[in-house]
C-alpha cells in the first residue's frame, strides 16, 4: 500500500453547465493505492474549489467540495472483464495509472445538477427578472387569459352603471 497526498492543477471542463472546477485551479488529492490480486485499488478523496452560478437566481456561488474516489485499475494481463462493454475499465499500463478520468468522473457525478446559493433561494421573477431574494413581496397582477372576456364584460357593466347614474342625476334636476 502507498499513500499519495498531492496538490495538482485541475484539468479543464470538470463540471456541468452551471457549476464545476475552474481549469488550472488547485486540486488536492488524498489517495491510497493498494495492490490487490486484480490490479491496483485507488481510494480516497479529491478536494477542490467549486465555482458556478445558482440555478434559481443566477448569483455566483463558490465553495470547497470533496469527492470520494474508489476505482480498480486492472493489470494489463487481466481478462476478467475484457468483453464487458457496459463497464468502465481502467488499466495499469507500463506500471502507470491515469487517474484523470477517475477524478473527473467522481467530481462530475457528485456535483449538484441544479446548484443553489441557499436552500430557500426564491429565484427570479418570471415576468421581469428581478431577484425575489431581494424583494420577496414582489408580484405582478396577472390575469388568466381564460377570464379576459369576463373581465371585459365586467368593465362594460361597470361603465354602463356609471353612465346610468349620471343620466339619472341629470333627470332629477
Amino acid at each position: 500500500m502507498q499513500t499519495l497526498n498531492e496538490q495538482v492543477l485541475a484539468p479543464t471542463d470538470v463540471g456541468n453547465a452551471l457549476i464545476g472546477i475552474r481549469g488550472g485551479s488547485e486540486l488536492d488529492l488524498d489517495l491510497r493505492l493498494e495492490s490487490v490480486h486484480e490490479g491496483i485499488l485507488v481510494s480516497g478523496t479529491a478536494t477542490a474549489r467549486i465555482a458556478g452560478e445558482c440555478g434559481r437566481c443566477l448569483e455566483p456561488i463558490e465553495y470547497d467540495f470533496e469527492a470520494d474516489i474508489q476505482e480498480l485499475f486492472y493489470y494489463e494481463e487481466s481478462e476478467e472483464f475484457e468483453d464487458d462493454d457496459d463497464m468502465d475499465q481502467y488499466w495499469v499500463v507500463d506500471d502507470l495509472i491515469d487517474i484523470d478520468p477517475v477524478v473527473r468522473g467522481a467530481v462530475v457525478t457528485a456535483l449538484p445538477f441544479q446548484p443553489v446559493c441557499k436552500e430557500n433561494c426564491l429565484g427570479l421573477c418570471s415576468e421581469c427578472g428581478i431577484s425575489l431574494n431581494d424583494d420577496p413581496e414582489h408580484e405582478h397582477e396577472i390575469l388568466d387569459p381564460r377570464w379576459a372576456a369576463l373581465a371585459q364584460l365586467s368593465d362594460n357593466v361597470a361603465s354602463d352603471a356609471t353612465n346610468d347614474k349620471t343620466s339619472f342625476k341629470r333627470e332629477e334636476k
